[in-house]
């Protein structure tokens, strides 16, 4: 398949968005604030937050989830990573003063997590095709397996969409289908989350109970 290729119209899509509309959810291509931070709390269901985690942010962005983390008072050593040199540098100048962050230019890193999340990077697939995206999406999570000790996270637009809603220009997966590769390639412990009013589901998948 052709990551450089998808990685780079990536990168020009999510920096065109910053470029525009700055360290906002809108500059990450959220809607709102509010669907933001709905995504975030499905994703954290993964983590047990009661004592100090190591985490790791993929599609960083300005770094809204880090933010969210403290405001809860989550002990959390923080590292994020994107593909978009522009979010980096804005996460970057944000948390200056917060040892407990760092953000680097990427896909993956040689260091290891607690866990692994991703929310949103596998929605806007612009021209490329529905085949090569998907490859996309599992090569991307087999390297956040990678990457994890105790589990990875991360959400997808659902088929279950309406179709006269459906854009050309996204990714809409079968959340069955992902569920079942993930229990089937990862763990037995994996859990599908398609109830919390969005258009799109968030798979959990534990390393351990």
């Amino acid at each position: 398949m052709n990551s450089p290729g998808i990685h780079q119209k990536v990168r020009a899509y999510y920096t065109s968005k910053v470029t525009e509309f700055g360290p906002t959810p809108q500059g990450m291509d959220w809607n709102s604030e509010a669907g933001q931070l709905l995504r975030f709390d499905q994703l954290l269901k993964l983590c047990e937050r009661t004592r100090t985690y190591r985490l790791i942010d993929l599609g960083c962005g300005y770094g809204a989830l880090f933010d969210y983390l403290k405001s809860a008072g989550d002990l959390v050593e923080y590292l994020g990573l994107d593909l978009s040199e522009a979010m980096i540098l804005e996460a970057r100048k944000l948390h200056l003063d917060q040892p407990e962050s760092m953000f680097e230019l990427g896909v993956s890193t040689d260091r290891r997590a607690d866990y692994v999340v991703a929310s949103g990077i596998f929605n806007v697939k612009q021209q490329t095709s529905d085949e090569a995206w998907h490859a996309y999406i599992l090569e991307t999570i087999h390297q956040m397996a990678q990457m994890s000790t105790r589990g990875f996270a991360f959400n997808c637009l659902t088929s279950y969409s309406d179709l006269d809603r459906q854009r050309p220009d996204l990714y809409y997966a079968n959340p069955g289908w992902f569920f079942d590769y993930c229990k089937r390639t990862f763990s037995r412990h994996v859990s599908l989350l398609h109830d919390y009013g969005l258009y799109e589901f968030t798979i959990l998948v534990r390393s351990q109970p």
